[in-house]
């Protein structure tokens, strides 16, 4: 049995917030869509509503049925949630006199309440709706408010429903996780043993029962997720495992030959393919960042299918899909709806004819990495920063050509070295370098120059929904920005890019 608590998502840019913040008590949560609730069996402890960006009030506010539900298991209503209970149970929400967005002071009023055990009576929390909940529902007892709102949490009498108009997943909440930790241990019942042993012990096992003595393909990438995927896989059926890295003439400065080198010495069956002709040809006269994303994922599938038939007797493709793909290609409406092109879910041609399996994708990013260390994959590839599926194709803005890849892997090298030779590689979520579309002026020596620039750009991130500039030295950047100028014929130009996600993304195409 696999117990678990299920967030209900209403669309919300946190929804995926709560999972992680589940997952991080070694608490096993899904979140799944408010239309798509599966059946309440006995594995599930607990449910959770989570915040929307609609109005309650409005006509197309999400709706949902909570008769298998509230009264029945544990409740934790959150923002959206908290006010869907008010409005449709008999109680009254209002539009705020003023939006109540940002921190807030919680007065805690009713000590005595299970969810608040061991919370201080004061703390900061985080709000972010422009509803207020006037009129509590039937049953309910006011339990904390803020300076502004009277009814800041509530909990409904005789049932282990529980309502926060607040976010106490965001880390502005002081005492968020307290509160979580309140309501998936304490009133769930959940034991908090989903680590990443038992998900290795048990994904194994699973895998071993799935694929038997089956043949299974994996694409390989060099990047974390797939080489943990390929790991749990050769751990559970060995040679029958057959994996494909395919060079695309996008990848880093020698990544392939180095990746393929470290792969062998895992002892993992591994075939490399030099395709980066193909790739590059696909992409000649191609501008449009979407048409390059395409033309690049069309190749690899033609690749990868030519590949996969030197296999005789394949059954399966593994993929390296992981738990924010998976959510992000159900999703409700919200600012977490918009599925890329290089996802991995729905990317399988029909014509392959492969069952598909993807050992990973009940797994956050961080916790990806968790299960490597866990499998002792070396600290290298565990460590890497993510790349995107399309390479650097999509660090040379514009048309890509030859010359413009051999110059921006000279000054992507000289980039990522600094960082580990300064120790910062490990400070930073992910480093990229991005050769612009533009030649300026430039003076080397007596002679004027017209060449390219090239953007710096390193953030901060947990899961890269949202990301932060990365404030590296000054000292080490000028260091940088001189090696690249003096060593990569053809800058005469470095900037370092300075916004953060939102508004900006992390990559630039």
């Amino acid at each position: 049995m696999m117990e678990k608590i299920l967030i209900l998502d209403f669309g919300s840019q946190f929804t995926q917030l709560i999972g992680r913040r589940l997952r991080e008590l070694n608490v096993y949560c899904e979140i799944v869509p408010f239309n798509k609730i599966p059946e309440i069996d006995s594995d599930v402890k607990g449910v959770i509503l989570s915040g929307s960006p609609f109005s309650v009030r409005e006509p197309k506010a999400p709706q949902v049925d909570l008769t298998s539900i509230k009264g029945k298991l544990p409740l934790l209503a959150i923002c959206y949630g908290a006010q869907y209970l008010a409005h449709h149970y008999g109680g009254a929400v209002n539009p705020s006199l003023a939006r109540e967005y940002g921190r807030a002071s919680l007065d805690v009023k009713d000590t005595g309440c299970q969810l608040f055990k061991g919370i201080p009576s004061k703390s900061q929390v985080w709000m972010s709706h422009g509803d207020t909940i006037a009129v509590l529902p039937d049953g309910a007892v006011a339990v904390a408010s803020t300076n502004d709102i009277s009814n800041a949490a509530y909990r409904i009498s005789n049932e282990q429903t529980y309502a926060l108009q607040f976010h106490p997943e965001v880390y502005h909440s002081e005492q968020g996780a307290a509160l979580l930790k309140n309501f998936a241990i304490d009133i769930c019942g959940c034991s908090g043993s989903w680590t990443p042993g038992s998900f290795i012990e048990s994904t194994i096992e699973n895998l071993k029962n799935e694929i038997g003595n089956e043949k299974v393909i994996l694409g390989l990438s060099g990047g974390v997720d797939s080489t943990v995927a390929a790991v749990l896989l050769h751990k559970a059926i060995g040679t029958h495992l057959h994996c494909i890295f395919v060079d695309n003439g996008l990848l880093r400065k020698d990544e392939f030959e180095s990746v393929l080198h470290s792969y062998k010495d895992m002892g993992l069956n591994v075939t490399g393919v030099d395709a980066s002709d193909l790739f590059l040809s696909a992409l000649e006269g191609v501008t449009d960042p979407e048409d390059k994303r395409k033309a690049i994922g069309k190749v690899f599938i033609d690749v990868f299918d030519t590949e996969s038939h030197k296999v005789e007797n394949a059954k399966w493709l593994a993929q390296g899909t992981i738990y924010p793909d998976v959510i992000e290609s159900v999703s409700v409406n919200g600012p977490s709806a918009t599925i890329k092109s290089h996802h991995n879910v729905g990317g399988l041609p029909s014509y392959m004819k492969l069952k598909v399996v993807e050992p990973l994708r009940s797994l956050f990013k961080d916790e990806v990495r968790r299960v490597g260390k866990a499998l002792e994959i070396k600290e290298e590839l565990i460590s890497r920063h993510p790349f995107p599926g399309p390479g650097l194709g999509i660090r040379v803005l514009g048309e890509v050509s030859r010359e413009k890849l051999a110059i921006l892997k000279e000054a992507d090298h000289i980039f990522i070295k600094a960082l580990r030779d300064h120790n910062l590689y490990h400070e930073v979520w992910q480093a990229a370098t991005i050769l612009l579309p533009i030649k300026s002026v430039g003076v080397m020596g007596d002679e004027r120059t017209y060449e390219y620039t090239v953007a710096l750009r390193a953030v901060t991130s947990t899961d890269g929904m949202t990301a932060d500039w990365v404030h590296l030295p000054h000292t080490f950047l000028a260091t940088v920005s001189s090696d690249i100028i003096n060593k990569v014929n053809g800058v005469n130009r470095v900037v370092y890019d300075i916004s953060s996600k939102p508004p900006a993304t992390i990559e630039w195409e």
